[in-house]
């Protein structure tokens, strides 16, 4: 009797077990069915962090990422999505009316900036020696002002492969233009007189120009020009009281060409860097939390009114450029001698010499896909020729840093492929042929609505390069007031502390 009564038990005992793992399973599967649902995918720009806007407007939904393993690769495009119009999600009429967010028009993103309730960067600029800046476009100063009267002439960049790394030129100008009596319309920052009502401090430095036109060593000297103005910005600089005050933390310099400011940069590291890419850039230095990319100032010309389509531009995928490149430029090298004998892709040699823009701007121009491959460094103008011509960028950079990539969606008008992943046999082709017509030409309409934001010209227009760049410095404030309002809480007592010592406060003391 005994007996029956533990196996009775036993019995029980294993039937309430099995009741509750599959009621806890139940519960388990039902839980996440909720939470995969209230999880929407990523928009294709993030309205929330665009200070100076309400919302860029978007059309169609974000897919998956485009980087693929070797296993994805495959004719059918069923399980890849890397822009995927959803018809059955769009809002309805009178939803939409409520909406803050407008839809993109083919042909540009539209703005909605209200004037009454638009945030503007205030910035103080240091009036520095016109060496540091236009001067070194050979402009002569007239007078007191060291800056040149831009309602009458605006002293000319030098062309070519200078335009790419530009972007001080523009921001310089933009600021200047913001005091104008009558200013342009677009304006993400504005010049202010009183340090203390700015956001941030930039420098003024042409330091990209510098390098590219000052690097070589004068007969009569022992340093070159391009070392010596830095050593003197450098002392410039931390003799500042905004810098002393600061550490230099609230000051924002530009260092687009990845050689400018190679001696200095160790010094002014606490500021805020604006740059190409991290390549030759240790951590300490330079960093994606601290810093802001910018992007190149394509040097093709831009495809205005195009009217091609998949079926119009015969050559498969396009590359034109330095092939031989040290540091992590091998895979150039490695994919030249897997692609060069493919049909319908072009792969060879190139540069800007004689006629080598305009050759590019034609093979651009007439290719459905333009690879954007690691150079010197993890970056390449190559990637903004490609936008500009409606080109979709293959890219395969591990290490690469993308500009506006904080609101800005780059897998649905980019292809990412691995480096490993691009050096494997046949790996690359199959995936590009593997991407049909229809789903091409969602990523060359979004091209076409997203160029305007590389494009640089003065005066600078409403969410342009220039005006995207000010406001990626924007959202890079608060991080910086953050560090400087916890910095001074106990700045009272420090210097209270150091006085009865004797000692002389120092801003480091704060750092």
């Amino acid at each position: 009797m005994a007996e029956r009564n533990v196996s009775s038990l036993g019995i029980v005992s294993r039937n309430f077990l099995f009741c509750l793992f599959v009621t806890t399973s139940v519960l388990f599967i039902l839980s996440w069915f909720f939470v995969l649902r209230s999880t929407s995918r990523p928009s294709f720009i993030d309205h929330s962090l665009l200070p100076n806007s309400k919302h860029f407007a978007t059309g169609g939904d974000n897919g998956d990422s485009a980087t693929r393993s070797e296993n994805e690769v495959e004719p059918s495009i069923g399980n890849r999505s890397i822009l995927v119009d959803n018809d059955e999600e769009e809002e309805s009429p009178q939803e939409n009316a409520k909406s803050d967010v407008k839809c993109i028009t083919k042909d540009s993103v539209v703005l909605d900036q209200q004037k009454e309730n638009k945030l503007v960067l205030k910035v103080f600029m240091y009036d520095l020696s016109p060496e540091f800046h236009f001067g070194l476009l050979d402009w002569k100063a007239q007078g007191n002002s060291v800056w040149p009267d831009i309602q009458t002439k605006i002293p000319d960049y030098p062309g070519g492969l200078n335009l790419q790394h530009s972007i001080e030129y523009w921001l310089t100008l933009d600021l200047l233009a913001s005091e104008l009596p009558d200013p342009p319309n677009a304006q993400s920052a504005i010049r202010v007189r009183n340090v203390s009502e700015a956001d941030i401090i930039f420098v003024p430095f042409f330091s990209s120009l510098c390098y590219n036109r000052y690097s070589r060593v004068d007969p009569h000297q022992k340093k070159t020009k391009n070392k010596l103005l830095q050593e003197k910005l450098v002392r410039f600089l931390t003799a500042q009281k905004e810098w002393i005050r600061s550490g230099g933390h609230d000051h924002l310099i530009v260092a687009h060409h990845p050689n400018s400011l190679l001696d200095a940069r160790t010094n002014l590291w606490p500021a805020t860097f604006i740059l190409s890419d991290f390549g030759r850039y240790p951590p300490n230095i330079a960093n994606v939390e601290k810093d802001v990319i910018a992007p190149y100032k394509h040097v093709i010309g831009s495809y205005v009114d195009d009217s091609s389509d998949f079926d119009s531009r015969p050559t498969l995928l396009y590359f034109q450029g330095a092939i031989y490149r040290k540091d992590g430029g091998f895979v150039r090298q490695e994919l030249y001698y897997l692609l060069k004998d493919e049909k319908d892709v072009h792969f060879a040699f190139g540069s800007v010499q004689k006629d080598g823009i305009k050759k590019a701007t034609q093979g651009m121009h007439s290719s459905k896909f333009c690879l954007n491959i690691a150079g010197d460094t993890p970056s390449s103008n190559r990637l903004f020729d490609a936008i500009a011509s409606h080109c979709v960028p293959v890219i395969i950079s591990d290490e690469i840093e993308l500009a506006y990539e904080d609101v800005l969606d780059y897998s649905q008008f980019c292809i990412f492929v691995r480096t490993g992943d691009a050096l494997k046999e046949k790996f690359l082709m199959n995936l590009i042929r593997s991407i049909k017509k229809d789903e091409w030409t969602r990523m060359w309409q979004k091209l076409k609505e997203v160029e305007n934001f590389y494009e640089f010209q003065y005066p600078s227009k409403e969410g342009d390069a220039v005006q995207m760049i000010w406001q990626a410095v924007a959202r890079k404030v608060p991080a910086i007031r953050l560090k400087l309002h916890k910095s001074s809480r106990f700045s009272r007592s420090l210097v209270h502390s150091e006085r009865g010592l004797n000692l002389i406060p120092s801003p480091n003391n704060f750092w």
